[in-house]
């Protein structure tokens, strides 16, 4: 068990009690039918956990990372989709805005956006643009006293229902002009042209945007030209971080059901957990879990004291989300045909930890940045 103090625990205990009150009962429905859970989220707001990262003058609740890692983890062993939603709008939305918009964009979108009044998104993946983020199209551009934007973008969380999107953009011909612009819903010529069905994750809404001559205001522009790619970067490693939350989560429930699952099945006369493969497997799924918590919790702890390595953020986003498939397919492994069926939530679960090796970074991206910092004295360009 991770040491958390007292404030912590108090606040793993709160999202606990409403995950299983307000989230679980309707998990399963809510996969079913590919809708979303809205009225969980915004009780979320009235726990003060929307904006869990940002600055308390605005209603938030000015925590760190580890605190926003607990309640990724708690939300997601109740329902993965609604935690992936509340991610993309508390950090990619949320804390970005509170970490680079301007005082006057701060009052006007945070308090909505805090209590759940508003819902958010961030747009940055489009659709021939996904591991290559910086190498986007979407075009912002400078014309008299407005920007006019154009482009799509695609896999975008919360899509259909966000009032407001923090929107990257491109303003230059260098591959690292990137530029931030704040878009409301129902400025002419944004909209949200597709919704995407998936195989997990199906509970969180996710849409493609499309700007056609989209007319901003300079006072929509997130700091200055070219100041995007080191914000990107730096909200990338808390996304990172957090969302592994969400991993962790899923190997939890799925260690929960496994456990009730080999005590009360009984197979030749007594329970499955008197056969000693089925305690093998338990037993394994518990220490794997055990080094994801330590792990994931350590990462928290240096990124909250300031630490300036990224690629602990990078080998965090790596090393959970494969864990956590893996204990999904042996807890299914475990329950045999009602593992495969959705009479128990095993295959929901693992439909949804797939995700968490695709989104915030593939594996294979995340490999590639690894190996490039730590081989690079041997790398050479040929």
């Amino acid at each position: 068990m991770w040491h958390f103090n007292d404030e912590q625990k108090s606040l793993q205990k709160t999202c606990r009690e409403f995950a299983a009150k307000e989230i679980a009962p309707k998990a399963e429905h809510h996969d079913q039918h590919e809708t979303f859970n809205i009225e969980a989220f915004k009780k979320l707001g009235d726990l003060g956990l929307l904006g869990i990262t940002a600055d308390p003058e605005y209603g938030g609740a000015g925590l760190g990372a580890l605190e926003a890692t607990i309640v990724m983890e708690e939300l997601g062993r109740a329902c993965a989709s609604t935690t992936l939603s509340y991610l993309a709008h508390s950090i990619l939305c949320v804390n970005n805005l509170d970490k680079n918009g301007s005082p006057e964009q701060k009052a006007k979108y945070l308090p909505k956006l805090i209590s759940g009044e508003w819902i958010g998104c961030m747009g940055m993946s489009e659709p021939d643009q996904g591991s290559d983020a910086v190498g986007m199209k979407t075009k912002a551009e400078k014309k008299g006293d407005h920007y006019e934007i154009n482009g799509s973008k695609m896999w975008i969380t919360n899509a259909q229902y966000a009032q407001v999107v923090y929107l990257y953009t491109r303003t230059g011909k260098e591959k690292k002009a990137l530029t931030t612009f704040l878009v409301d819903k129902g400025t002419p010529g944004f909209s949200v042209s597709k919704s995407i069905h998936k195989m997990g994750m199906r509970a969180s809404p996710t849409g493609e945007l499309s700007f056609q001559n989209v007319k901003v205001p300079i006072s929509a522009r997130v700091g200055q030209e070219g100041d995007s790619i080191y914000h990107m970067m730096k909200n990338l490693d808390l996304e990172r971080i957090t969302i592994a939350g969400i991993s962790l989560g899923i190997a939890a429930a799925c260690l929960d059901q496994c456990v009730k699952y080999a005590q009360e099945r009984k197979q030749f006369g007594v329970a499955i957990g008197n056969f000693q493969l089925i305690q093998k497997m338990v037993a394994e799924m518990s220490a794997e879990t055990a080094m994801m918590r330590h792990f994931l919790y350590s990462a928290c702890q240096e990124y909250d004291s300031g630490s300036k390595d990224r690629l602990l953020a990078t080998q965090v986003k790596l090393a959970l989300p494969k864990m956590a498939t893996k204990i999904a397919l042996d807890a299914i492994q475990l329950h045999g045909g009602y593992g495969y069926s959705r009479e128990f939530p095993l295959e929901r679960f693992m439909r949804d930890a797939k995700l968490m090796e695709i989104g915030a970074g593939t594996n294979e991206v995340m490999i590639l940045i690894l190996a490039k910092q730590l081989l690079k004295e041997c790398l050479v360009n040929l």
